[in-house]
Protein backbone atom coordinates (compact mmCIF):
# COMPACT_ATOMS: atom_id res chain seq x y z
CA UNK A 1 0.00 0.00 0.00
CA UNK A 2 1.50 3.74 -0.77
CA UNK A 3 2.03 6.20 1.76
CA UNK A 4 -1.30 7.90 0.55
CA UNK A 5 -3.68 5.32 1.44
CA UNK A 6 -2.19 4.45 4.38
CA UNK A 7 -2.37 7.98 5.46
CA UNK A 8 -6.02 8.14 4.35
CA UNK A 9 -6.90 5.20 6.48
CA UNK A 10 -5.34 6.35 9.53
CA UNK A 11 -7.30 9.46 8.91
CA UNK A 12 -10.55 7.96 8.81
CA UNK A 13 -10.17 5.88 11.63
CA UNK A 14 -8.76 8.52 14.41
CA UNK A 15 -11.57 10.88 12.75
CA UNK A 16 -14.18 7.69 13.83
CA UNK A 17 -12.36 7.41 17.54
CA UNK A 18 -12.69 11.53 17.90
CA UNK A 19 -16.42 10.54 16.97
CA UNK A 20 -17.38 8.54 19.88
CA UNK A 21 -15.61 10.41 22.44
CA UNK A 22 -18.58 12.56 24.35
CA UNK A 23 -17.67 16.49 24.17
CA UNK A 24 -19.50 19.11 25.54
CA UNK A 25 -18.63 21.18 22.33
CA UNK A 26 -20.77 18.91 20.08
CA UNK A 27 -17.22 17.91 18.33
CA UNK A 28 -16.68 21.03 16.48
CA UNK A 29 -13.36 21.86 17.50
CA UNK A 30 -12.44 18.18 16.56
CA UNK A 31 -14.24 18.29 13.32
CA UNK A 32 -12.19 21.64 12.29
CA UNK A 33 -8.84 19.96 12.80
CA UNK A 34 -9.88 16.71 11.01
CA UNK A 35 -10.69 19.13 8.13
CA UNK A 36 -7.33 20.59 8.07
CA UNK A 37 -5.57 17.28 8.25
CA UNK A 38 -7.60 16.01 5.51
CA UNK A 39 -6.98 18.19 3.01
CA UNK A 40 -3.43 17.95 2.58
CA UNK A 41 -4.38 13.82 2.57
CA UNK A 42 -6.39 14.59 0.14
CA UNK A 43 -4.30 16.04 -2.17
CA UNK A 44 -1.69 13.02 -1.62
CA UNK A 45 -4.25 11.09 -2.95
CA UNK A 46 -5.22 12.95 -5.64
CA UNK A 47 -1.35 13.58 -6.61
CA UNK A 48 -0.43 9.40 -6.42
CA UNK A 49 -3.53 8.02 -7.50
CA UNK A 50 -5.97 9.96 -9.45
CA UNK A 51 -9.31 11.39 -9.36
CA UNK A 52 -11.03 8.19 -8.91
CA UNK A 53 -9.42 7.45 -5.62
CA UNK A 54 -9.61 10.71 -4.36
CA UNK A 55 -13.31 11.05 -5.33
CA UNK A 56 -12.95 7.50 -2.96
CA UNK A 57 -11.66 9.29 0.01
CA UNK A 58 -13.71 12.37 -0.30
CA UNK A 59 -16.78 10.24 -0.29
CA UNK A 60 -15.55 8.17 3.08
CA UNK A 61 -14.56 11.68 4.26
CA UNK A 62 -17.89 13.65 3.94
CA UNK A 63 -19.55 9.92 5.31
CA UNK A 64 -17.70 10.82 8.64
CA UNK A 65 -18.07 14.64 8.74
CA UNK A 66 -21.37 14.61 7.86
CA UNK A 67 -22.62 17.69 9.42
CA UNK A 68 -19.83 19.95 8.64
CA UNK A 69 -21.04 19.43 5.16
CA UNK A 70 -24.47 19.63 5.31
CA UNK A 71 -23.81 22.98 7.51
CA UNK A 72 -21.49 23.73 4.21
CA UNK A 73 -24.10 22.89 1.96
CA UNK A 74 -26.82 25.15 3.10
CA UNK A 75 -24.33 27.90 3.63
CA UNK A 76 -23.95 27.68 -0.23
CA UNK A 77 -27.13 27.41 -0.97
CA UNK A 78 -27.86 30.78 1.00
CA UNK A 79 -25.08 32.49 -0.79
CA UNK A 80 -26.12 31.50 -4.37
CA UNK A 81 -30.17 32.23 -3.35
CA UNK A 82 -29.53 35.62 -2.73
CA UNK A 83 -26.87 36.52 -5.54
Amino acid sequence: MSLSVVLACGWLVLTNLLGMIPSKRNHWPQAYAMIALGLPVLGLVFWQHGVWMALLFLAAALSVLRWPAIYLGRWVKRKLGRG
